[in-house]
């Protein structure tokens, strides 16, 4: 067994998939028919995003939507940078919302959060 995907479920795949490809330098892997799901490269695994109704539709209910939540989701998409402050600052020119900006932690990675 190994990790596969993450799924984000949002508004606008195209969107997001934009979003990602400005914020990050992503590459798009696969866009469905009519647009409800997009891939995006990450390496060995795919970061992907599903439209609110086509999500709601496998999963046959609802669900708390991200971008309609005013506090950040218990979930985590990570992305590794040789520069962190860099991209950091790519990320919210793109227009993220800077959570924690860089921080060295006592195990020696940067870490920020947008």
């Amino acid at each position: 067994m190994h990790f596969a995907y993450t799924i984000a479920y949002v508004a606008d795949v195209e969107a997001s998939l934009a979003f990602f490809e400005r914020a990050f330098g992503l590459k798009r892997r696969f866009v469905a028919p009519g647009g409800g799901y997009g891939e995006l490269e990450t390496g060995a695994t795919a970061l992907a995003f599903a439209q609110h109704d086509t999500a709601r539709g496998s999963l046959g209910r609802d669900y708390v939507a991200a971008d309609a939540s005013p506090t950040p989701l218990g979930i985590e998409i990570g992305l590794v940078a040789a520069d962190v402050p860099a991209a950091c600052e790519r990320a919210v020119a793109a227009g993220a919302t800077l959570l924690a900006p860089p921080t060295v932690k006592p195990w020696g990675q940067t870490v920020a959060y947008v």
